[in-house]
Order: structure tokens, then C-alpha cells, then sequence
């Protein structure tokens, strides 16, 4: 239950675990509760002990564990009950309202419009999506008497007459039973399924066999871009209420979803990371969408991965989990291969939609234009032509990674990091995409004086710009972070594509998994060798997913696709099994690396980072550190070197790691119970910020 109770000067809201008879601390030093919030468990008996084990397990203070399980305004002492969404629509007056007469005020009438063509009324997240500043036109609106609000019922949205499902595959078929045959029960299933092989009607089939049983499901997907496509799915199928849970939505809705999941008024709860934690009345199945992802891990603070909770709460509530991807990750492929996942493969795509046919440009003999070769130019005027949509991926936003001064060669710094400032043309900005530091783009270079300054490289701006420049007859759609920074951008975008007013898509990451562009039949893949320079081990890894992940956005309707994949090693084993859509041969060589060298999954990691404002501070903390790791017993486990980090300075701090090793679990967290206390009481460790990460996914 939680508590408010004195804390210095101020008053915190805290969670009280169980009550002891007596205290260790001295009575004359215990204050008295202020308030008890709750007259009923806040979070159920299981749920607690999910979170007691996650704080046990990345050894982290269960206090902050507890934190992340709660929504916001539960932190802040607000009250287990929410009002509904106020909802607007037209009155009888508004219905009458000549919208001609409201030429002077365009939000108005769009606000209107959006009202008739919608009687049953739009809350405020749909009104967002018409713009930002709806508030103010809806009261000049009200205040007319041609708009009315109410407020309406507790709900996950609107709900509708579900639609037939589709026929199912052989392949799906069998999927699906297999879970369901599991569904009083844990099971672990890795759903390997290549892209557009209906991977999501296995999940919405598997939840209509847990509905009819009055049991829950969770559905969880790695970003938000994912939600609102994957929503209209479940929404469309399921006539029932569905809680949804990601950042993007007002802490309000937050808690109402929530509390609507934990009271069983929601029976489907689809969510991003954070939501591994929202408490469900009778659990019945846990569905991890793009397992793969490197989102489910959290990187700052309570450092977990989404998906391990999800398997170990599948555990504990004694319900199957299904753990869905077209390129898993070598974590749970050696699951499967030893046993301890149940490996389900999709080998086809659905209906009569074929793998894409993947090709590789070799740019060691080709010019590029900007960053795009001849060859590419050339299919993207093919496609314009036929009336199909190009899509080009590049994992770089902004306009050029590199600002130069080509008179002394000065490259523009970032001040707090040591990293260059990427060059952001729309906006006239130089800004650093480590720390967010943000500067104008100087006239002249600060070393030399000269004006002979340009930007090198290719981000998604400039691709975006020279598109624009060589196709001026197609519409250019560009989505990244800084183009849909505002809420419902995204989703804007996506229905341009859906909608077909897109002929050109260009994006990051965010176009790689997950959407489903029927007309797109082609995909080309700049700078495709990005990841083959990384320090990290995991980097072939995730550069082969991501290609593959992104490739499987073509082809996916009635119109065969094709890849085209700009690189300058074409012969490269990571490619050629991409050429033949081989993600077993390419992750059977890079788990025989892994063992090899005695990495992760044969092996596991904790990372201590350290950091502060003092230059050597950080190093010297992790070398003391070291001493002390070597002092204890490490029976099992080895300690390396400690050492700068591969960035050493970054938000204008220094930074340095430990990295700790063992081939079982058990040793290792045996030896951090005995390490990490006697750190904590050390003086050296007041000096620095510091925190450890168990199975890091980041080794930057």
C-alpha cells in the first residue's frame, strides 16, 4: 500500500512492503506515517514478488523497481480512480453551422468537420491529431453553442463489431495449437517467422482461445511507432475494451489504462517496455512482439529487459509466453537450441506475397549522388513510374554527421562530448546526438576565420532534400525522430503511406519493423556497412536484423519486391546469407564466433560504469573497484580490466567501466551479493555516479 510520510523538509509518497513488530532503528529517530493512500493492495501478492525478484535479480534498490511499476500519478499520491475522457460533439446548433462563414478561422472549421463526420464525438488524443492547438478553437467552439462535451465511460477506445479473421496457414495453424495446448500452463515459444508471414494473426488468434477462458492478455511491442497500426488491428478483430500503455499518452490515461487492466475491465493490455509491469487480475497468456528488439531494455536507471521479465512473469503466473520475431536474437535461439524455449517456424509469407529479391551494389564501383548510386536512382523512376513506393532506409537522422571547414579542416565538436555535432539544414542547427546539445551553425570556422565550410555525409534530411531535387513530381514522406517529434505525427504519416499519398517513404529504424505497406515494392538500404565497424559484439548481430527486418517492408501485397543494398564489401558472409533471406546460417556462424570467444549467450555479463565531471574521477573509482573485486571471492567469475569507456566523455562527463564475467548465472550474482555492499560502503563511491547493469545490452 502506499504511504505518505516526512522526508527531510518535504513529504514523499512511499510503498509499504509488510509491517515488523520491531525496528533496528532507534525509536526516538522514527517518524510516524502521515497518511495510508490505500485501504486495499496496491499491487497484488504475485505482482510484488515479480518485482522483488527483478530488484534481487539486476540488483537494484527495490524502492526504484517499485517506482517503475507505477504509473505516475500513483507516485504522486493521486487516488486509485480516475474520471472518463471528456469527449466533444456537435449540438443541434453546431450540426446547422454554414462552415463557409469560418474561412477566418480554418481550426474551427476542420474542428467542425471532424465533429460531423464523427457523431458519436472525438476526446482529445483524436483532436491532437487535427492540431496541436485544439484546445483553445474547441472552447471558442463551446463557448458558441456549437459544441458540448460530456464525459464518457471508462474505455480502451471505441469499440466495434469485430471483423472475420482471415484463414489461417498450415504453419499458423499448427502455431496456434501448440500455444493453446499450453494455455494453462508455462510454456516459452519462439515464433521465428520471416517478414509478412503472419506472426500478428497468430497472436490474435492465440488471444481469441484465452478470451472465451475470462482470462488476459498481454501484448507487448518494442517502440511506439508499432502501437497505433497494431491497436486498429486488435481493436478491429476484439469488440471488447483494450488498455493501451507507452509514453505518448497523458499520464491520465496512463493510469486510467492501468487501472482498467488491473481490475479486468480491459482484457487485452497492448503496451511498450514499461509495460511488462501492469498488474492483470487472471493473466492468460504473454505475447512479446520483435523479442529481438534492443528496446525492451532499459538503458538509464533501473536497467531490465522487458522481454527476460516477461518470461519469468509467465513463469510465476503458470501461463505460456510466445516470443515473436522474423530474426530472433541469438539469446533465445540457444533457448531453443537447448531446450528451453519451443522453437515455432513460419517459413512463407501469406497469400500469394513472395520474399523480396535482395541485391547488392557494390559502391566500390559505382558514384554516388549524395549517397545514392545511379542504379537505385534508377529502380526509385521505375517505381514512380508504375505507381508503386519506394522506401530508403538510412540510420542517421539529420542533414550530414559532419560539419568541416575545408580551408584548415576543423570538424565542428561537441563541447561536453567527445563526439562530432551532426548538421540539421531545415533548422539551421549544429546539434550533438549524444547529449542534445544544440548550437547555430557558425558563418566562419572558429579555428581558421574561413567561410569554405561544408557538411559531409548523409543523414535522412539530405537524402530526403536530393529526392525532392531529382524527383520533383513525387511526394517525399520522411519519417524520423525530428519529423514526428509532434504527437500524432507519426500516425499522420503512416496514413499518408496508407492512403498512397506517398511515393517516396525515407526513414531510420522506425520504418524497419513491424508496418505494412502493401504498394511498397521497393526498399533500398544506405550505408548498409555502418555496423561493421562497431568495438561492440553484437553489432553484426543487430546491423543483420535491422536489413532483414527493413527488406521485409517490400513485397508485401499482390506486387513482387526487391532490395537493393548499398556496400562496399559485397562479399561479406553477413551478406551473403542476406541475399538468400538466411538468418539460420548467418546466426549459426555468429553464435560458433560467440562461443569462440565466450560471449553472451554462452556467457554472462554485469558492467559497472562510472561517471563524473572530474577527468579522472570515473577511472579511478572502477580501478578501486577492481582492487576490491579482487579481493573477494570470485570463484567462477573474471573481472577485467577496468577502462575508459569507448566514449570516455560524454554530457560533459567522464565516463569508465568493469566488465564482469561468468559461464553461469549463479556465481556471478553469488559474487555481486558480496561485492556490491561492501562498494556501496566504500567513501569512493559517494565521489561518482555509478551503476551496474546486469546483461547489458550496450557495452558503449
Amino acid at each position: 500500500m502506499r504511504v505518505r510520510v516526512p522526508f527531510g523538509r518535504r513529504e514523499l509518497v512511499g510503498v509499504l512492503i509488510r509491517a515488523l513488530d520491531e525496528s533496528p532503528v532507534e525509536p526516538a529517530r522514527l517518524k510516524s506515517v502521515l497518511q495510508i493512500l490505500d485501504r486495499e493492495p496496491v499491487l497484488s501478492t504475485s505482482m510484488l514478488s515479480l518485482l522483488q525478484w527483478a530488484a534481487d535479480y539486476y540488483h537494484h534498490p527495490l524502492g526504484e523497481v517499485l517506482k517503475t511499476a507505477l504509473p505516475s500519478a500513483l507516485r504522486q499520491g493521486q487516488g486509485l480512480a480516475v474520471k472518463g475522457l471528456s469527449v466533444w460533439s456537435l449540438t443541434p446548433a453546431g450540426t446547422d453551422v454554414d462552415l463557409s462563414q469560418l474561412n477566418r478561422a480554418p481550426l474551427q472549421r476542420r474542428i467542425l468537420k471532424a465533429l460531423a463526420d464523427t457523431p458519436t464525438g472525438l476526446h482529445g488524443g483524436q483532436l491532437a491529431k487535427i492540431s496541436r492547438g485544439w484546445a483553445g478553437a474547441i472552447r471558442q467552439l463551446v463557448a458558441k453553442g456549437w459544441v458540448g462535451v460530456r464525459e464518457s465511460e471508462l474505455s480502451g477506445g471505441a469499440i466495434s463489431p469485430a471483423e472475420p479473421a482471415p484463414a489461417l496457414t498450415a504453419a499458423q495453424n499448427a502455431a496456434v495449437d501448440a500455444i493453446a495446448a499450453s494455455l494453462n500452463s508455462f510454456r516459452a515459444f519462439l515464433l521465428h517467422g520471416v517478414t509478412g508471414s503472419g506472426k500478428t494473426e497468430v497472436y490474435l488468434n492465440v488471444i481469441a482461445r484465452v478470451l472465451p477462458q475470462q482470462r488476459q492478455a498481454l501484448l507487448l511491442v518494442p517502440e511506439i511507432g508499432l502501437t497505433p497500426q497494431l491497436v486498429a488491428r486488435v481493436r478491429a478483430r476484439f469488440p471488447i475494451s483494450v488498455a493501451v500503455l507507452h509514453s505518448a499518452i497523458s499520464d491520465k490515461e496512463r493510469l486510467r489504462a492501468w487501472l482498467q487492466a488491473r481490475d479486468a475491465k480491459a482484457q487485452i493490455v497492448l503496451g511498450t517496455r514499461s509495460a511488462v509491469f501492469t498488474p492483470m487480475q487472471s493473466p492468460g497468456v504473454i505475447i512479446v512482439d520483435e523479442e529481438h528488439d534492443t528496446s525492451y531494455k532499459q538503458q538509464e536507471g533501473f536497467r531490465y529487459h522487458a522481454r527476460d521479465i516477461a518470461v519469468m512473469r509467465a513463469r510465476r503466473e503458470n501461463i505460456p509466453i510466445v516470443l515473436g520475431s522474423a530474426t530472433p536474437s541469438l539469446d533465445s535461439l540457444r533457448n531453443a537450441t537447448k531446450g528451453s524455449y519451443e522453437r515455432l517456424v513460419l517459413p512463407d509469407r501469406t497469400r500469394t506475397a513472395a520474399l523480396p529479391a535482395v541485391h547488392l551494389l557494390d559502391l566500390r564501383r559505382l558514384a554516388l549522388n549524395n549517397g545514392l548510386s545511379p542504379p537505385l536512382l534508377e529502380h526509385i523512376g521505375k517505381r514512380l513510374h508504375r505507381g508503386e513506393q519506394s522506401l530508403l532506409f538510412l540510420n542517421r537522422r539529420g542533414y550530414a554527421p559532419i560539419y568541416m571547414c575545408h580551408d584548415c579542416g576543423w570538424l565542428a565538436p561537441c563541447a561536453r562530448c567527445d563526439g562530432k555535432l551532426t548538421f540539421h539544414k531545415h533548422r539551421q542547427r549544429l546539434r550533438c546526438h549524444h547529449c542534445g546539445a544544440d548550437i547555430v551553425v557558425p558563418e566562419t570556422c572558429p579555428d581558421c576565420n574561413g567561410v569554405n565550410l561544408h557538411a559531409l555525409g548523409e543523414g535522412t534530411e539530405r537524402i530526403e532534400s536530393v529526392l525532392v531535387s531529382l524527383f520533383p513530381q513525387a511526394r517525399v514522406v520522411r519519417i524520423d525522430r525530428d519529423s514526428t517529434r509532434r504527437k500524432g505525427a507519426l500516425e499522420e504519416k503512416l496514413s499518408q503511406v496508407d492512403v498512397g499519398d506517398a511515393d517516396i517513404l525515407v526513414g531510420t529504424q522506425m520504418l524497419s519493423k513491424g508496418h505494412d505497406f502493401p504498394n511498397v515494392t521497393l526498399v533500398g538500404v544506405l550505408n548498409a556497412d555502418q555496423g561493421l565497424y562497431s568495438a561492440d559484439f553484437r553489432a553484426s548481430e543487430q546491423l543483420f536484423q535491422q536489413i532483414m527486418q527493413v527488406s521485409g517492408r517490400a513485397g508485401r501485397g499482390h506486387k513482387p519486391g526487391e532490395v537493393w543494398v548499398q556496400t562496399y564489401h559485397p562479399d561479406h558472409q553477413l551478406f551473403t546469407a542476406l541475399r538468400c533471406h538466411d538468418y539460420d546460417a548467418f546466426a549459426q556462424n555468429a553464435l560458433d564466433e560467440r562461443r569462440e570467444a565466450g560471449y553472451p549467450p554462452f556467457a554472462h555479463f554485469a558492467l559497472l560504469r562510472a561517471e563524473s565531471p572530474k577527468t579522472d574521477a570515473a577511472l579511478t573509482f572502477v580501478q578501486f573497484a577492481h582492487q576490491l573485486a579482487c579481493s573477494c571471492s570470485l570463484n567462477g567469475v573474471d573481472v577485467m580490466d577496468p577502462l575508459p569507456s569507448p566514449m570516455e566523455r560524454r554530457a560533459g562527463r567522464y565516463r569508465a567501466q568493469l566488465l564482469l564475467q561468468a559461464t553461469r548465472r549463479r556465481p556471478l550474482h553469488d559474487f555481486l551479493n558480496n561485492w556490491l555492499p561492501r562498494l556501496e560502503a566504500a567513501r569512493a563511491s559517494k565521489r561518482v555516479r555509478w551503476s551496474l547493469d546486469v546483461d547489458p545490452m550496450d557495452m558503449y
